[in-house]
This record gives C-alpha cells, sequence and structure tokens, in this order.
C-alpha cells in the first residue's frame, strides 16, 4: 500500500512538472527579445514622455483599470498636467483608467477583446527570455506590413497578432524579409528565415528616436505595474545596511557578554 502511495505521488509530481512547464515552452518559442534599456525607469522624463504616449496611442482601446490618473504624481505631473494632457474623456483625475471601448465591438473588429495593460510588463515575463519589458520593447519594434492579415498588420514578437500597429505613423512602414535556406538538419527540408526588415514608408520618427519612444511607452508600462518599484528598492537598501550594522552590534554584545564565562 505504501509502494502504491508513492508511486502515485510520483506520478502526480511529474505530471504537475510537465503542465508547468509547458506554458513556459509555448511562451518561448519564437525569436530572441532585445533587451530593454533600464536607465529609461530611472529617469522622470522617459516615464512622463511614455504617460503620454500610453494616453496617446494605448488608452483608446486598452483599459489600464488598476491605475488612476492621480497616481501620475509619483513620476512628477501636476494634477493640473494630468488633467489638460492625458485626460480627454472628462473623468476626474482620481478616477481610473478605464475605456469606453465595447468588449462585444473589440471582439468583432479585431477578434479578441484587448486586454487590460496595468499589470502587462509583468505578466509577459519569460525566465528563458527575458523581462516583460524587454518582450514588449521588443514586441513593440517588430510590427510588419502583411496583407494576408485582417488588419494589413503580423508581429514577429507575437505571430498572427489580432492587434494593428497602433504606432506606425511614428514608427513608419516595413516589411519583413524572409528567404527560404536549406534546413541544417536536413538538406531535404528548407526554412523560412527572417534575413531583416525593409523599410516601406518613413515615420514622423527615425529609427534611433523610435526606439527611445517604445523604450519610454515600456517604462512607462514597467511602472505602472508597480509603481513603489523605485521605493521598496530604495528602503531594501536601507535594510540591508541596518541589518550589517545590528549584525556587528549583535556580535560584539555576544563577545561582551561571553568573555568572562570559562
Amino acid at each position: 500500500m505504501t509502494k502504491m502511495i508513492r508511486s502515485l505521488f510520483a506520478s502526480l509530481l511529474a505530471l504537475s512538472s510537465l503542465l508547468a512547464l509547458a506554458p513556459a515552452q509555448a511562451a518561448s518559442a519564437g525569436p530572441a527579445w532585445d533587451k530593454f534599456p533600464t536607465e529609461r525607469m530611472s529617469d522622470m522624463s522617459a516615464l512622463q514622455n511614455g504617460a503620454k504616449l500610453f494616453a496617446n496611442y494605448c488608452l483608446n482601446c486598452h483599459a489600464a483599470g488598476f491605475m488612476r490618473y492621480n497616481r501620475l504624481r509619483d513620476i512628477g505631473l501636476t494634477e493640473q498636467q494630468i488633467k489638460d494632457n492625458l485626460i480627454f474623456t472628462g473623468v476626474k483625475v482620481g478616477e481610473t483608467m478605464k475605456v469606453a471601448l465595447d468588449a462585444k465591438d473589440a471582439r468583432d473588429w479585431f477578434g479578441a477583446a484587448p486586454p487590460d495593460l496595468t499589470l502587462v510588463a509583468r505578466s509577459r515575463a519569460d525566465a528563458s527570455k527575458g523581462s516583460g519589458a524587454d518582450y514588449l520593447y521588443t514586441y513593440l519594434r517588430s510590427y510588419y506590413r502583411d496583407e494576408t492579415k485582417a488588419t494589413g498588420w503580423n508581429n514577429r514578437a507575437f505571430p498572427d497578432v489580432a492587434m494593428p500597429h497602433a504606432l506606425w505613423q511614428l514608427q513608419g512602414q516595413q516589411r519583413a524579409v524572409f528567404v527560404d535556406e536549406k534546413d541544417p538538419h536536413d538538406a531535404a527540408k528548407t526554412v523560412h528565415v527572417f534575413k531583416g526588415y525593409e523599410a516601406i514608408t518613413p515615420g514622423t520618427l527615425s529609427q534611433a528616436e523610435y526606439n527611445i519612444a517604445v523604450a519610454d511607452l515600456v517604462a512607462f508600462m514597467q511602472w505602472m505595474g508597480e509603481p513603489n518599484q523605485a521605493a521598496r528598492a530604495r528602503l531594501g537598501v536601507w535594510v540591508l545596511i541596518f541589518l550589517a550594522l545590528f549584525t556587528v552590534i549583535a556580535w560584539r554584545l555576544n563577545a561582551a557578554f561571553w568573555k568572562d564565562v570559562k
């Protein structure tokens, strides 16, 4: 009986491990992710620019239902600046970032309702490929024209994506160049190899400027997922300093108590 229980427990443990690995393996498919420039997270002007881009290009369809407009005071904006530059629907500064887009209409137009973006930078992390910020930074720079798709757009980081390229006027239009080559593991087969992007029409920003704009937008979404992250990191440093000092004091106090004990 004991052997049977152990065998069943081992089988369940193996099955749970396989189920846990399956989503991670699926998420790991596709091209490698580019590294998000993390220095943008500590730049207030970058976060403010990211908030402006988010309000203008993302908040039309995607909500951030767990973030209030007045929380943007933490990145250096006043309530008046928030009201004048980031709110276009007449809602109050203390309300959450919701959208008027009906979920049913979104499913009819795009095939799926746009997800809430409050925690997207945290939810998209992949241990084998990088952080959620790395994914978003790659995704927003990987759109290309594909006339076989209903929206006319495709994305290398998210193949067959339902969302059209919201930032195309900034980036311009590009096509992906693929070449058929022999499979290095089987000479009888060919593989579709990505060779890069080819510009079709320019955008209002240069490629370098667009990369910076995307980095600012991603920095804001990363901040939005955990607004207290910077404060928590600063507090952690002080906690470690306190623990180091307390360890020295406790060590010397222990030595003083036991010095006369033979």
